[in-house]
């Protein structure tokens, strides 16, 4: 019984292995177009300020939207010492998100300072 467990494991890495090959061959005949030119994207930094861009823009609007439901929380908590400690950790998360929003853009030149990319003009 191990045996034939062991032979369809043995024949299946073979195959797999054989059809993994075969795609090279077919892939050897395609070009594939940059699909990020359409928006005006030619080299990594102009895509790492794209996306920085867009989570920097969720990143704020999450912790404004956070910020308030910290105030609801607190002015919802009738004194009770939890509610009020709930309300100031999600308090303490919206402050440490806005200050990530706030610094994004040095985040994103230091990254490109660190693997030597170049950059690009805001």
């Amino acid at each position: 019984m191990i045996i034939i467990k062991m032979n369809k494991k043995i024949t299946s890495i073979i195959i797999f292995i054989g059809l993994f090959c075969l795609v090279s061959f077919a892939l050897a005949q395609v070009t594939i177009e940059n699909p990020l030119k359409a928006g005006g994207v030619n080299d990594f930094p102009t895509l790492l300020g794209k996306i920085l861009t867009g989570v920097t823009d969720i990143v704020a609007t999450l912790s404004v939207i956070m910020l308030t439901i910290a105030g609801i929380l607190y002015l919802t908590s009738a004194g009770s010492p939890e509610k009020i400690n709930v309300a100031k950790k999600a308090l303490g998360y919206a402050i440490i998100g806005i200050v990530i929003a706030l610094a994004a853009t040095a985040i994103k030149d230091t990254i490109l300072l660190i693997i030597g990319a170049t950059a690009s003009p805001p």
